[in-house]
């Protein structure tokens, strides 16, 4: 029935023609920015995985960027490590050649110790001028700082890493389990025989070979040994009963034994025929830190437990029965956040110690600082003084080499292989928000095409609607 007033045909065109052309801007939106997510009306669950993923993408750029700055620090503080390590070595040979006292000259040796001076000097000048973008980096400024060490019990502590976490400073508390001990073993009888006892007495430094005449007593024993103590590491003291032999330092590693080379220890009465002397056992120290127990080299404990890793040397004090000491990690260190989130289970506080020559050194001799001129190591001031300034400089050398292993270590297992994890994730993650963000554009193109001849049909039967109702004037004659 044709009508004028109400044409339902065009009404319909209409709405067609409109939903595909709002199809076809979908399309065109889409092919224009390269998203299929424009809006939040365009997808929204979509958009919310997308956002989640894009945070997740920044982090991940950032951790490894991170990552690639801290390798930077590392690698700048392990240079001028590798400069102090190659001073140190010369050093060594310096003191050695002013031992050598028979082959140089005295005003050799003062140019040795000149040379001393100055070396150690340039290792004090790259301590407080190794920086990265102005912090300096072995001066002690990225060390962990502690409080309430007592030093009675801690002859030296080096903390290496802390986890902090939403604390201001971490405990550490160490109770002793049981003590160490030193290789010992007790010679004894009541006096020598008739015939003289050739004996090799051997330690962990070396051995040395000592001949007992008849009638040699225990405190003539103990002093031949004791003054042989620094090429055997063993040490002696003499009684009525016989002579107590033990090594100079302590833990497993340990051990004295005396061998009969002439004669043998039947001749000293009480002993029995045994040609050997074998000692008991050195002992390690162990103890508990915060609760987990950790056995120790000597007296030389190293921990590596959830909290606080660290290297420290317990003094003879803290050794005796039911030894106990408590202190604070109260902050410091290098801290690097090398996790896409911030926590304390995606950072690493590295302690960087000084390499400062009052630092470095035997704790138990001295410091580098010893042997400059006029210190107590001068060695331009007699040989004597040469042997003791080799040890310190043994140790220091140790003390760097521990310090660039420790960072090369953080460097190789940490950072790098982060850094790969993060590459690998990334790439994981760019794919996974790419697949719901970004648009197929072959897709797109197809159903654009399809919109644009929608459209295009809907334009056409729109006209065709409209110019419907003019029938109605064939009607009319």
């Amino acid at each position: 029935m044709p009508m004028i007033n109400t044409n339902v045909a065009s009404l319909q065109a209409i709405n067609n023609l409109n939903a595909s052309s709002a199809d076809m801007n979908l399309h065109l939106s889409r092919l224009s920015s390269g998203l299929r997510i424009n809006s939040a009306k365009d997808d929204p669950a979509g958009l919310i995985a997308s956002e989640t993923l894009r945070s997740e993408i920044a982090g991940v750029n950032q951790a490894i960027s991170n990552s690639q700055r801290a390798g930077s620090v590392i690698g700048t503080a392990e240079g001028a490590l590798n400069e102090v390590s190659s001073m140190l070595l010369d050093l060594k040979g310096l003191i050695n050649n002013s031992a050598n006292t028979g082959a140089i000259s005295p005003e050799e040796i003062a140019a040795n110790q000149a040379q001393i001076d100055s070396t150690i000097n340039s290792v004090d000048r790259i301590a407080n001028t190794t920086t990265f973008e102005g912090v300096k980096l072995l001066n002690g400024q990225l060390d962990f700082t502690t409080s309430g060490v007592n030093n009675a019990n801690v002859a030296s502590l080096r903390v290496d890493e802390v986890r902090f976490g939403a604390a201001s400073n971490v405990g550490v508390t160490l109770n002793q389990v049981s003590s160490a001990q030193r290789g010992q073993l007790f010679w004894s009888a009541a006096a020598f025989g008739a015939s003289v006892l050739t004996v090799n007495v051997a330690g962990t430094k070396g051995n040395e070979t000592f001949s007992f005449v008849s009638g040699a007593t225990w405190s003539n024993v103990a002093h031949a040994i004791n003054d042989a103590t620094a090429t055997t590491g063993v040490s002696a003291v003499g009684t009525s009963a016989g002579v107590l032999l033990q090594s100079t330092d302590y833990g497993s590693k340990q051990f004295v034994k005396v061998n009969a080379i002439k004669g043998n220890f039947n001749t000293v009465s009480g002993v029995g025929s045994a040609t050997t002397l074998k000692n008991s056992d050195g002992k390690d120290l162990k103890v508990s830190v915060n609760g987990i127990v950790a056995v120790g080299d000597g007296l030389e404990i190293k921990t590596n437990g959830p909290a606080v890793s660290m290297d420290i040397k317990m003094a003879q004090a803290f050794n005796t029965a039911g030894g106990s000491t408590s202190f604070n990690v109260t902050g410091g260190g290098a801290q690097f956040q090398i996790g896409p989130q911030v926590n304390a289970q995606q950072m690493n506080i590295l302690g960087i110690q000084s390499i400062n020559t009052f630092n470095l050194g035997d704790t138990g001799v001295g410091s580098l600082r010893d042997i400059m001129t006029n210190g107590t190591y001068d060695v331009s001031k007699g040989s004597d003084n040469c042997s003791s300034a080799s040890d310190i400089v043994d140790a220091a050398i140790q003390q760097v080499a521990q310090l660039r292993s420790r960072m090369g270590a953080f460097q190789k297992n940490t950072l790098d292989t982060n850094i790969n994890s993060l590459n690998v994730s990334l790439e994981n993650v760019t794919s996974s928000e790419s697949a719901i963000r970004d648009a197929d554009f072959a897709q797109e193109t197809a159903a654009m095409t399809r919109s644009q001849i929608l459209v295009q049909a809907g334009t056409k039967v729109l006209a065709l609607a409209n110019s419907a109702p003019q029938s109605v004037l064939t009607l009319l004659g």
